[in-house]
């Protein structure tokens, strides 16, 4: 109890000035940083300031000379849609030819996005960018090509139907709405997309406009979420010129002859053909591959669980016999102590420390050193224990994991691909569009 009221310990009056010099070398320092801060903010204030003033500036001009570029180029195809005319020639069949090729294409997109979204469903680890993943999405972006590739060909190709053997001027036809000469049709998709981009410019200069004659004390200025994303379906600067530009020359030229888009499309559809079956081995190839590496992995996790479950029964067995051990060696101590407090019980002269009090003391300190030795590892056979019942609990898990991804590629994309139409070895001939049966899986 004396020990327990001992009052603290003291320095000395060394420690005592070296304490007080530490604290005061702190304060000057946290004042010293303090100092550097505020003046390092207010440079930073300053600077920030003058940038902001600049950059606005700039956005201003350019925002000036962009509303000066889209009004050129408006200008532009307002000229030339004045002038759009065309008549009919050829292609009608290679027209059919696209259309049904381009059909044809929507039920394997399909099948590849559901590929997709099944694949979504897998779980933990398994949810993994792997070669199958990346080739199913670069065999949608293969298709989706093929099919604006074929779209494209079949625009161009009524685009060809459509042309006349000569421009002619037909503005006062088309902004008046009267009728056009009779040898002479309009070609309503390059009108439409004149028209179109007429009216996105009109849109944008009016949305620049708008944006050029914001300032700072503007009353409907806010803050946007995600302000500076970029669109998705965004363009270039130099695809929006080349867009515009192309409309343009659409409308100053004459579309090549029948004879030159015709073998355009032979070329197309074949390369197509060709650019989709190689694509769907690849996926195959990389389902089956995929397949047998996590089917090697699922049994390797059998394994190893295996092993885990006859270590866990193992342990268990080791936890029951420290227990056991444990438990004998109450008898002894018992015995010990017994010994100790009956011989206390000798009288005068007799209660003497012989040798086997100090043998009897001793043994009582063996088996409680025993019993805590025992004691510590029968704790470190648990937690070992806990641990591999955690590690059997994860590996279960972890097998389940396989077979969900095995079941989703094996069970739900491997069959569901086998119905892609008219894969190798159907025999039905030609596609309707020109695509034969190896063109899409």
């Amino acid at each position: 109890m004396a020990k327990l009221l001992q009052p603290p310990p003291k320095f000395l009056p060394s420690e005592w000035h070296i304490a007080n010099k530490n604290q005061y070398h702190r304060a000057e320092a946290e004042r010293s940083r303090s100092e550097r801060l505020v003046a390092e903010s207010q440079r930073l204030v300053d600077e920030i300031e003058k940038t902001t003033r600049k950059s606005q500036s700039d956005v201003n001009k350019k925002l000036e000379q962009r509303l000066e570029e889209v009004r050129f180029w408006k200008k532009e195809l307002d000229d030339k849609l004045e002038q759009l005319v065309y008549v009919t020639e050829d292609l009608l069949t290679y027209q059919t030819r696209l259309e049904k090729a381009l059909e044809s294409c929507k039920e394997p997109l399909h099948i590849t996005q559901m590929c997709l979204e099944y694949r979504e469903k897998r779980v933990g680890i398994d949810l993994v960018h792997d070669e199958v993943e990346q080739e199913l999405i670069k065999e949608a972006e293969v298709i989706r090509g093929v099919m604006a590739l074929l779209t494209r060909t079949l625009e161009e190709t009524t685009e060809q139907i459509r042309v006349s053997q000569e421009t002619v001027e037909a503005t006062w036809a088309f902004q008046r709405e009267k009728p056009l000469p009779s040898p002479f049709r309009l070609n309503r998709s390059a009108k439409y997309n004149l028209e179109k981009d007429v009216k996105d410019k009109f849109v944008a200069l009016t949305i620049d406009d708008i944006c050029f004659s914001l300032n700072n004390n503007s009353p409907n200025i806010r803050y946007s979420e995600n302000a500076v994303r970029v669109e998705p379906n965004s363009v270039s600067l130099e695809d929006w010129l080349d867009f515009s530009n192309t409309n343009v020359e659409k409308a100053d030229k004459q579309k090549n002859n029948s004879l030159t888009l015709k073998a355009l499309v032979d070329r197309i559809l074949s390369q197509t053909a060709n650019d989709l079956r190689k694509q769907c081995d690849v996926v195959d190839t990389a389902f089956k591959n995929g397949l047998k590496e996590t089917k090697d992995a699922r049994d390797k996790l059998a394994v190893h669980l295996a092993k885990v479950m006859e270590e866990i029964a193992s342990q268990e067995k080791n936890v029951t016999v420290l227990e056991k051990a444990i438990l004998d060696q109450e008898g002894p101590a018992k015995v010990a102590h017994t010994r100790l407090e009956t011989r206390t019980c000798r009288p005068n002269v007799e209660l003497c420390r012989d040798v086997a009090q100090y043998r009897l003391i001793k043994e009582v300190h063996e088996i409680t050193h025993n019993v805590a030795r025992l004691r510590e590892t029968l704790a470190q056979a648990q937690m070992e224990l806990k641990g591999l019942n955690r590690r059997q609990l994860a590996l279960q898990e972890e097998i389940q994991v396989k077979e969900n991804t095995i079941y989703i590629d094996e069970v739900l994309c491997m069959n569901m691909r086998k119905s892609i139409p008219l894969r190798d070895g159907d025999g039905h001939g030609e596609l309707a569009g020109g695509l034969c049966p190896d063109a899409v899986c």
